[in-house]
């Protein structure tokens, strides 16, 4: 049916539930009774309208009839301007599906329904009416992790925060998201691909290990949509279809921590893992000055210039040298907490184990590995228990060009030597060097690393 309006729709929908019943077991398909819904003008404003699908058993599809998509047994679309709906609903089981629609008539405009906050601040409210946001790759904690539900610290990534420019080079940093005011539109620009969880890595065929975590190959998401529903502890932010925003943990729903003209700092979970809580922060594209691609564009992993770049050997004894962390881990170059055996240097790198069983810690060479005449790579370890330690070698410039190789740490709570041998791979093409102690477990506890080599 043809939509009778006023003026060009502009509309969102505000999902109530978004939660999902399983498919019942296989049996008939669903009726027409099923189908039914309910409408029911809000007692707030008129421009309100709240959706019950008849039978909450069953998977609930709803089109508002206003360019808006939305799921779940009651939803409520937000009608600013005057003009006739056809609202539909299409309800599924494991038998099939049926739809019904119904008709809704908006008399008045109001326009006050899109003067919000959030929305001005994500499309640039009415005057601009569309906004480019992007992840804000050089500031350092523009992502990270912590405890879900939250710990005493608040809603902050306590357990890991990345540094400026730490996840160059794996599909992550030139990703764009776009917010619409006009049918609350939303664009997802993938430039090829996404940095994902690895426990997602077996929903993205194609993908692959980088920096602790997997790049997957993926199209731009384009003509999707975006709602923003208030609950008790604050707002949530929910994309349709198979878009996403940053780091994918395979959600869609995220809580906005705080927004503003110039950032936005979102949160949201893990579906692989409900003890996690992600965090990532946008700022708009255009007021991006800085790139990781920049030779000042950020430390950490960035590559590109000498700046926390280092030579083997390193020793700690400085005090100076800059590892970067991964994987809920930490790193901190401390005095040598056991100056015994082997090792009674005075500096060493302690890192604390994340939560991931991947986690670890890297630096970044200045001149790339030669092994033309010393082929292995050894370092002092002291470890909690006997472990695998895993080293990587990679070109931070092309994260698909790496090395690893296992090596067993025997030991428990004293200094050990371990090296890896890697003869036969080429010269000039590694200048990082990852380290992943306690290997496959995670929360592995605390390490201590000294005197990394190459002999």
């Amino acid at each position: 049916m043809k939509k009778l309006v006023l003026l060009p729709v502009l509309v969102f929908a505000l999902i109530i539930s978004s939660c999902k019943k399983d498919d019942p077991q296989l049996g008939d398909p669903p009726t027409a009774a099923d189908a039914e819904f309910t409408v029911q003008v809000s007692a707030e404003n008129d421009n309100i309208i709240e959706f019950t699908a008849a039978n909450s058993e069953v998977i609930a599809k709803w089109d508002l009839g206003n360019e808006i998509k939305a799921e779940g047994p009651n939803v409520v679309g937000l009608y600013p301007f005057a003009g006739t709906y056809t609202v539909t609903l299409t309800i599924f089981n494991s038998g099939g599906s049926i739809s019904s629609s119904q008709e809704i008539t908006i008399a008045k405009d109001d326009p006050t329904l899109l003067d919000v906050p959030i929305y001005n601040h994500l499309t640039g409210g009415a005057s601009l009416g569309v906004k480019t946001w992007a992840i804000d790759s050089v500031t350092d904690g523009h992502m990270g992790v912590g405890p879900n539900p939250a710990g005493p610290a608040g809603e902050t990534p306590e357990w890991w925060a990345a540094g400026g420019c730490d996840k160059k080079g794996v599909g992550l940093y030139d990703d764009r998201f776009t917010f619409s005011l006009i049918g609350f539109k939303f664009d997802m620009v993938t430039n090829g691909n996404i940095y994902i969880n690895a426990a997602q890595e077996p929903f993205y065929p194609g993908a692959f290990q980088n920096l602790g975590d997997f790049t997957a190959p993926y199209d731009d998401q384009l003509e999707e949509n975006w709602s923003v529903k208030e609950e008790e502890d604050g707002l949530y932010l929910t994309l349709t279809g198979d878009a996403f925003i940053g780091f994918v943990t395979g959600v869609r729903t995220y809580k906005v921590i705080s927004h503003s003209d110039d950032k936005v700092v979102l949160r949201y979970l893990d579906n692989q893992d409900p003890g996690l809580a992600w965090y990532i922060t946008l700022v708009p594209e255009n007021t991006i000055t800085a790139t990781c691609d920049d030779p000042g564009g950020g430390g950490g992993g960035g590559g590109g210039a000498d700046t926390n770049r280092y030579d083997l050997p390193i020793d700690f004894e400085s005090g100076n040298v800059v590892f970067e962390s991964f994987g809920g881990s930490s790193d901190t170059v401390i005095p040598n907490p056991d100056s015994s055996g082997i090792n009674t240097s005075s500096m060493v790198l302690e890192t604390v184990h994340g939560i991931e069983t991947w986690a670890g810690v890297f630096v970044d060479l200045k001149t790339p590995l030669d092994f033309s005449t010393q082929t292995e790579i050894a370092l002092k370890v002291w470890a909690p228990m006997g472990v695998t330690l895993r080293i990587k070698l990679e070109d931070s410039n092309n994260s698909n060009t790496f090395v690893e190789k296992d090596v067993t740490v025997n030991l428990a709570q004293t200094w050990e030597e371990v090296s890896i041998d890697f003869a036969g791979e080429p010269s000039g093409t590694y200048d990082r060097v990852v380290f992943f102690p306690g290997w496959g477990v995670a929360s592995a506890g605390t390490f201590y690393l000294d005197d990394i080599t190459q002999k």
